[in-house]
């Protein structure tokens, strides 16, 4: 990580960022407004890592999140690669869903942010699809974001295509839910 993201003038380094993003999220998932206000001061962080409290808030974790974020695809790849070391999972059996998360305001700057199916009853607010692919045991493989008028169906192709791409091609069983009654498997 120290290599992949070139380092500025800041106090506390982008890798040492993503590690606090990653240790508090492992013991207390939450967003980054929690770890910064609650999360954080109630943790022995400060001391193991040698970072002064006050430079953790949640505009310096986005950020974090922000620099991870060019280095999704390479990120996926090693943990993918580590945890199946590390746990002897296999791969042959992946599973698919999509879900929504929804904005309130105009979202003009994210193009993705679009009117769609509501999963949460908020046909008001514009919205992106979230596209997750898990193991057999539940361990992430890889995510994409689509357009929130995205239907569901149309991911499929380009998830199984992004992830043949990421990880090689190989005798694999996808499932997913291709309806709310319906189950597919290929």
């Amino acid at each position: 990580m120290r290599d992949a993201i070139t380092p500025c003038r800041e106090d506390v380094p982008w890798d040492i960022m993503s590690i606090v993003l990653v240790i508090l999220r492992l013991l207390d998932p939450s967003s980054e407004l929690r770890i910064a206000e609650h999360l954080f001061e109630r943790s022995a962080l400060d001391a193991l890592l040698g970072i002064d409290p006050s430079k953790i808030n949640d505009d310096r974790l986005y950020r974090a999140l922000d620099k991870l974020l060019p280095h999704k695809n390479a990120l996926q790849k090693h943990l993918k690669n580590r945890l199946g070391e590390l746990f002897d999972l296999k791969y042959d059996l992946l599973l698919y869903d999509v879900t929504s998360t929804f904005f309130e305001g105009k979202c003009e700057a994210n193009p993705l942010a679009q009117r769609g199916y509501s999963r949460d009853q908020r046909p008001d607010c514009k919205q992106v699809c979230i596209a997750l692919v898990v193991s057999r045991v539940g361990m992430p493989v890889g995510y994409e974001v689509f357009a929130g008028n995205r239907a569901d169906v149309t991911t499929v192709e380009e998830i199984v295509t992004t992830m043949e791409e990421r990880y090689g091609k190989s005798e694999r069983i996808w499932v997913g839910q291709a309806s709310p009654t319906r189950w597919i498997a290929s």
